[in-house]
Order: structure tokens, then C-alpha cells, then sequence
């Protein structure tokens, strides 16, 4: 989310608006914006797209929404479509709620929650009939992401031309069966891994790997990593690291501010972190590419 990550995404957003023929008007869509961090750092990049365009910073926390920067407009919920430009967020689908099936009996049933007594416990319902799931092997466990999928239509209704761009940690649902299910429903706590997801109801945050192969359409995935580098960040790296082998020794701001440019290059190519995270990307109207 810092300057380098933003500055990538501007990349991105003129390469996409030079590919529609550099309309008037382009809009870009960020949705759940927080407090306008990603904004900032694309804004700093001045992409040539929003000269003659506009930046939307969607929010729902009104409180977050009051901090966000000058240059963009703050809504609480997507605009009304349609429009010509790019809807992009960051960490947004896996924390949209969804739906919990558990293998029992040669059958998907779904993982409800009820009381034992004064506290939440798991409840196994009936039997569900959902298409496209793996075989229901005993034990086994796969998210149903009703609401992702809902959300991700809903973006691409927006565009009349454009693109969608998601960033997340996703998997197939054949991947998930597979593996244990605490390992891709996170919790999280004061930014460190929590308890199981029925503990301190509403003291932590509850996650889950994106199941790709549920999502509308056919994006184009790749990992994060290879995103940034089709667009640009190594010559940004390679800018940043002669800045600071050529003003380190005076204590030259810029200096300092391009070795900070190389750190987050770090963080976000690591292939067991961040640059693992998968990029989904949905042309809208592909023609006009």
C-alpha cells in the first residue's frame, strides 16, 4: 500500500486507459479504500489518466472515509454505472462473509452456527446441493463465497469499458478440500494470527482464501509479483537504488525516500509473502483493447 505499490497501479491505469484511446472521463474506482493510503501513493504518481478524470474512494466507515485525502470523492458504496475506467481493490474478497461446507457422509452439508449452553458452536445442517464442488470427502471442508461473487458482478456491471483488478490470496476449491481448513479461514487479532473463528465474537477479524475458480468470468491471474514486474517496478527499483547510491553519503531526502522505494519492493516480491498474493484481472469490453 506504500508509494512504490501506488505507483505500479498507476502504471497500470494509464496503461489501460492508453489502450481505450485515452478517453476524457476515465474513472477510477477504488473500493474499500480504508483511509485513502493507496489514493495518497497513486495520487503522488500523477497517472496522465486522471488529468481529465476522477478518483473514487469507496468506504463504508464514515470515520475512515473523513481521512481520506484531497483529489478524490469519498462514497460509502460503489457509484452507479456505467462508467469507462478501472474498479481496483486491495484485500477486499476475503473478507466478505461466506458460507462454510463440511463433508459428511458422502454429502456437502453446511456449518452453521448454534449455542451450546452460553457459547457459539458449530452445528452440521442438512445436506446442500451446490454445483462444480469436489467430491465430498469425509472431513474436508471448502468455503461457498456467495457474497465474493456477488461482489465481483457487481463491479463489472459498473464498466461499460475498462478493467477490473483484484488483489488477494486465493486457491481452487479442489485446493482447499484438500488441505486443512484452519490453514485458509484466518483469524486475526492486533495484526497477529487469532483463535478459531466462533472464539471472542467480534474482537477478531475472520478471513478466508479466495476460491478462484467460483468468480464470475475468466480473469487473468498471476501471482503479485509477476504483476509488478510486467509493470514496471524493477525500473522503479533500479531508479530508486541509483538515487541512493548517488546521494546516501550528503543524507539527501530524495536519497532516503528512494531507499525506502527498494525496502518495499522487498516486502512486496517475496514469494512466501505479499508476492504470493494472486492479481485477478477482468478486461471489460475487450474489443477495445
Amino acid at each position: 500500500m506504500g508509494p512504490l505499490f501506488g505507483t505500479v497501479l498507476a502504471h497500470w491505469m494509464d496503461g489501460v486507459w492508453t489502450r481505450l484511446g485515452r478517453p476524457d472521463g476515465f474513472t477510477v474506482v477504488e473500493a474499500g479504500a480504508g483511509r485513502g493510503t493507496l489514493a495518497r501513493s497513486v495520487l503522488a504518481a500523477a497517472p496522465d489518466c486522471l488529468a481529465a478524470g476522477r478518483y473514487l474512494a469507496v468506504e463504508r466507515s464514515g470515520a475512515l472515509r473523513a481521512g481520506h485525502p484531497d483529489g478524490v470523492e469519498s462514497l460509502a458504496d460503489l457509484p452507479a454505472g456505467p462508467l469507462t475506467g478501472v474498479v481496483v481493490a486491495n484485500e477486499l474478497l476475503d473478507n466478505l462473509a461466506f458460507r462454510l461446507l463440511a463433508a459428511d457422509g458422502g454429502a456437502w452439508h453446511e456449518v452453521r452456527v448454534g449455542l451450546d449452553g452460553q457459547a457459539f458452536a458449530e452445528v452440521v445442517g442438512e445436506p446442500v446441493d451446490v454445483a462444480d464442488l469436489p467430491d465430498p470427502v469425509g472431513g474436508a471442508r471448502v468455503p461457498l463465497q456467495d457474497e465474493a461473487v456477488a461482489w465481483v458482478e457487481r463491479a463489472l456491471g459498473l464498466l461499460e469499458r475498462g478493467a477490473l483488478l483484484l488483489f488477494d490470496y486465493a486457491s481452487t476449491t479442489s485446493d482447499l478440500a484438500a488441505r486443512p481448513w484452519d490453514g485458509w479461514l484466518r483469524t486475526y487479532r492486533g495484526h497477529e494470527r487469532g483463535g478459531h473463528p466462533l472464539d471472542a465474537p467480534g474482537t477478531q477479524d475472520v478471513t478466508v482464501e479466495v476460491a478462484l475458480d467460483l468468480l464470475p468470468g475468466d480473469p487473468a491471474v498471476v501471482t503479485q509479483a509477476a504483476f509488478l514486474r510486467v509493470h514496471g517496478v524493477d525500473d522503479l527499483v533500479d531508479e530508486g537504488r541509483r538515487m541512493w547510491q548517488g546521494g546516501a553519503a550528503t543524507g539527501d531526502l530524495a536519497a532516503l525516500w528512494a531507499r525506502s522505494r527498494i525496502s518495499e519492493a522487498e516486502a512486496l516480491l517475496d514469494e512466501s509473502g505479499l508476492g504470493a498474493f494472486f492479481a485477478l484481472e477482468w478486461p471489460v469490453a475487450p474489443a477495445a483493447f
